[in-house]
């Protein structure tokens, strides 16, 4: 059997994972991210090492090295254009990589390799045409068109949280205002949801807050649940946004299926069926043609790794 080795690079940790012919993760190793790009690019590369030795193999044994980060990639050049996370720019993640690991590296977009984990061994295994959505710290992106990964004609495109969708709006920290990522990723829910809370004190949203270490992307669709008014707004003003957002994307590519990742889709029905009944309304001719489903990624965290692992195969 031939494996496979898949590298997540992360805002707060370095994720590998040994994936094998039926793209299971037979085994993994991590560690926390630090500062500089230098000491990422060795930790990553020994990262890596563990979690071959922890398999019995080495780096020498697996075809290629993938990577998925959450940035802005030139594969054909394997710079790192723009990370506004650590404002990295142009920094040559693929060529550094190749000093410490002596097979070749391939590197995409975070997002684009979640969408290709989940064509290979996820809720879009099947289909053709599928557009994924992360909703995490930002918003990700990734799309495959006939059964490819589509990135544009430089590689660089499909950056579908940095859409524009609200003229003027909420700054972004990609330096644009008004991003799908600015009011459909979790920083923006939280940001919602303590905006709401500072207009209403009688919300249960106070109690779950001081019971839980603060507000997170949960506070809102939890009290929400609960029947609390103000939760179940808030609620209903982030589905409206992610809907415009997804219709948007329906309008310009058609999928077969949408499918929504990250931490947030862990809300399971709470986001998924008013997000479903939302989207109708932004997309054309919908009472002719109708939409594609739109359902919660399978694979979890291990999409990115399992896509990444295999980009050398696509």
């Amino acid at each position: 059997m031939q494996y496979r080795i898949g590298i997540d690079l992360g805002g707060t940790a370095i994720k590998v994972g040994i994936v094998d012919e039926t793209y299971q993760v037979i085994c993994s190793h991590q560690q926390p991210t630090v500062e500089g790009f230098e000491l990422v690019v060795a930790d990553m590369a020994e990262t890596a090492r563990i979690a071959a030795e922890k398999a019995g193999l080495r780096l020498e044994d697996f075809p290629s090295v993938g990577v998925g980060s959450p940035s802005c990639i030139n594969p054909y050049t394997g710079l790192l254009v723009f990370s506004n996370n650590t404002n990295w720019r142009n920094m040559p993640l693929k060529q550094e990589l190749e000093k410490h690991i002596p097979v070749p590296v391939f590197i995409e977009n975070d997002a684009n390799c979640a969408v290709v984990g989940e064509m290979l061994a996820g809720a879009a295994k099947g289909y053709r045409h599928v557009l994924m959505l992360t909703l995490g710290t930002g918003v990700g992106g990734g799309l495959i068109i006939n059964g490819r990964l589509f990135s544009g004609g430089d590689g660089m495109g499909a950056e579908l949280g940095h859409t524009p969708l609200v003229a003027e709006g909420e700054p972004c920290t990609c330096g644009i205002d008004g991003c799908l990522e600015a009011y459909a990723s979790v920083t923006a829910l939280i940001r919602q949801t303590e905006e709401a809370m500072s207009k209403n004190p009688e919300s249960r949203m106070h109690a779950h807050a001081a019971a839980h270490g603060g507000v997170s992307g949960r506070t809102a669709f939890d009290c929400a649940r609960k029947g609390d008014v103000v939760a179940m707004r808030v609620v209903d003003q982030y589905c409206t946004y992610l809907a415009a957002g997804i219709g948007g994307f329906i309008n310009i590519f058609r999928p077969e299926i949408v499918l929504l990742g990250g931490g947030l889709s862990g809300a399971g029905d709470t986001l998924l069926e008013p997000v479903r009944k939302k989207v109708e309304q932004f997309v054309f001719a919908h009472d002719i043609i109708g939409a594609p489903p739109i359902e919660k990624a399978a694979l979890g965290n291990a999409a990115g790794t399992i896509g990444a692992a295999y980009l050398g195969d696509i």
